[in-house]
């Protein structure tokens, strides 16, 4: 019985101090010897937008529901018409919003009072040629649309661009883990942890635009949208072994 006893509470204390080890073939984070050091760097790669995104709609007003909703469908439908001989494909045109809200007059002492009703009806297009995307915003104007809110610019395929400064946070880290190093007297061993911290993929911050509102047809000077440049970056936290 002692030697059952005994078999039993060894077998436990084997089973407790494997759980305490980590698995094979599996590092701790923090190893057993040698100073560890934690960086942070952020890789950053410049490209050119080749994605435009733009809201643009009709906004109409009617002494009923019914009437504000029927002009807007009218003007609507010749908006969508002149996207589509634009060139715009079907994958790129997108409903936005769709609302209908009535108008009050408010008068001292008095319940506030609807003087008729508002439609307004906005698709989110995106251009896969920025250079057409001018052009095409002005033949919007000319087909009824009053309503344009953007551009978003952006990038189609990040991918390779996010590699890219994936790559770049590496060196980053590495220089600073050197730098870092050689102050101290010690050496780079090795990395022992890579992990990503955040990205933006060219993207523009998701933040308020102005809503510009088009009140004439006609333009002096065609629209023109300059994409300039995007920031493409990535963030590692990487850990170092130093000795």
């Amino acid at each position: 019985m002692y030697r059952t006893i005994a078999a039993a509470l060894l077998t436990a204390a084997a089973g407790a101090a494997a759980a305490q080890e980590p698995p094979r073939g599996v590092e701790p984070m923090v190893p057993a010897s040698g100073t560890v050091l934690d960086v942070s760097a952020t890789g950053r790669v410049a490209r050119v937008p080749d994605l435009a995104t733009v809201r643009s709609g009709v906004t109409t007003q009617g002494a009923t529901a019914a009437a504000a909703l029927a002009e807007n469908g009218q003007r609507m439908a010749r908006v969508l018409a002149a996207l589509r001989r634009a060139g715009v494909g079907d994958r790129d045109l997108s409903t936005a919003s769709v609302q209908l809200q009535p108008q009050y007059r408010y008068a001292e002492n008095q319940p506030p009072a609807i003087t008729g009703y508002q439609a307004v009806n906005s698709v989110s297009v995106r251009f896969r040629d920025v250079a057409k995307a001018g052009p095409v915003l002005d033949a919007l104007v000319a087909a009824g649309a009053n309503q344009i809110d953007g551009p978003n610019l952006s990038l189609d395929k990040p991918e390779a661009a996010l590699d890219e400064a994936r790559a770049d946070a590496v060196r980053q880290a590495r220089a600073r883990a050197e730098l870092y190093a050689r102050a101290a007297g010690l050496r780079v061993e090795r990395i022992v942890s890579v992990a990503e911290a955040g990205q933006n993929d060219g993207g523009q911050p998701d933040q308020p635009r102005p809503m510009f509102r088009v009140m004439a047809a006609q333009a002096s000077a065609p629209t023109a949208i300059v994409p300039g440049e995007t920031e493409v970056s990535a963030t590692l936290n990487v850990r170092f072994l130093l000795r």
